[in-house]
Order: structure tokens, then sequence, then C-alpha cells
């Protein structure tokens, strides 16, 4: 993953040490039995579970977590059963923040963000207070180190997929894509043998909000960690110029 990529870095990763990528393997499990729930088992005619098995497969999930996954979902007749709610609200000095959650308790799911908020000197607010300072965007990440075609070439293959934009960061490159096109564009790469760092619909910030005090730093840090250590928290996004 890119380390100097705004938008890469734009949803709080939860990456920093073994144990978190125990719960991305957690959190994708949620994603999983969501999908298959809403489309079926076979990836080949569920494009949504296909988009979340790449995004598994990019988090090196291995193969046999994953049929599991789908096995235990696809049988989970009277199993946990998850719904996705979304939370909006404000970091300290403003920072938009949008939380999405995969929960089999609201209640508990909205306390604790609420807490979060709270904690880290902010305010959960109504739904759709910040989202529309957001574009929902797919969002595909190729390592330079990874892919062996060229710069014109790569870019050509993404935008003849039916992708919107092409960018070249400095240690990746990222194509851009409407959310009705990711899936298309993602598996036309995926045909093409393009390795993807990420492939995911996610939320893109239209401006960015600086903090300059060193308190709303911290607080901003201790929002994140809190939405991080949340097991009901799949995704957070915010518009945080770090």
């Amino acid at each position: 993953m890119s380390g100097h990529s705004k938008f890469a870095n734009i949803k709080h990763k939860k990456e920093k040490n073994d144990a978190a990528k125990g719960k991305i393997f957690t959190m994708l499990g949620r994603e999983i039995a969501v999908a298959v729930k809403a489309g079926g088992p076979d990836p080949a005619n569920n494009g949504k579970l296909r988009d979340v098995i790449a995004k598994a497969k990019s988090n090196n999930m291995p193969n046999d977590t994953i049929e599991r996954s789908i096995r235990k979902a696809a049988g989970a007749e009277d199993g946990v059963m998850y719904e996705s709610v979304v939370y909006e609200g404000y970091g300290p000095s403003g920072v938009a923040v949008i939380v999405e959650a995969l929960t089999d308790n609201r209640n508990r799911a909205a306390a604790n963000v609420r807490n979060a908020f709270t904690k880290g000197g902010g305010n959960m607010g109504t739904s759709g207070c910040v989202s529309f300072m957001f574009d929902e965007k797919g969002l595909i990440i190729i390592d330079k180190e990874e892919v062996e075609m060229d710069e014109e070439e790569l870019m050509m293959a993404a935008l003849d997929a039916g992708a919107e934009d092409f960018a070249a960061e400095e240690d990746c490159y990222e194509v851009t894509t409407s959310p009705d096109d990711f899936s298309a564009v993602r598996e036309a790469l995926e045909a093409a043998g393009i390795p993807m760092a990420s492939a995911e619909v996610t939320m893109i910030p239209q401006t960015y909000t600086t903090l300059t005090n060193e308190d709303d730093i911290k607080k901003m840090n201790k929002l994140l960690d809190l939405l991080e250590d949340d097991d009901d928290v799949q995704n957070v996004y915010h518009n945080w110029d770090e």
C-alpha cells in the first residue's frame, strides 16, 4: 500500500500489527456474510461477493479462510445476522468523519461510536451531515514494484476498462471509477494479470482539513484509535489531511 497517496490513506487502516490483521479477517468475514445473504454463495452469480473476495485476497486472507466464510454464511440460516449502519459526525476543528459498521446490535454500535466521538473531542451528527462532502468512488491501488506494464500501457488498460481517472503517485498508481463501474474495471484488470494492492469502493473527500493545534491532533488520533478498536466498525473515512 502506498505511504504517499492521500487517497490511499483517507481510510483509517487496521494494519498496524498481527492482531490488527486478525481483526481485518473478522471484518472481511462479516462482509462476506452480508454479500452471501444478499446474492447467494456463488461468486459467478454474485458481483458483490466477487468484489469482497478480491478485497479479502488483497488483504492476504487465505483462500481456505475465504471459502470457509462463504460456506458458513451460506449455512447460517439461524446464525448471527449483521446489518450495515453508517454514522456521521465531526472530529476536532470540524474534521468530517464517516463510520461504516456491520453489527448484530445497533444500540451497542451507536453507543460505542458516540463514545468515540465524545472522547475524541468531536460529536456524532445526523445522517447526511458530512457525507455530502465526500464522493463515493471505486479506488484501485496498484503497487509500482508489482506491475510489469509501463505507465501509459497501464493507464490505457484502465481507461479502456471504464475507469474515470488514472493517477501516478510516488510508489503506486491509482485507478478511480464510478461505484457502478468498479466491478467491471477491477475484473478487467484482474483478467489482464495486473496485481492490485487494494480494490474497493471508498469515500473520497472533496476538500481536506488541516489540524495545527497539537491538542486537536491528539484528540483526532484518539477518535480514530477508539473507532479502530471497535469490533463493529468496518471502515472509517475522514477529511483530515494528515
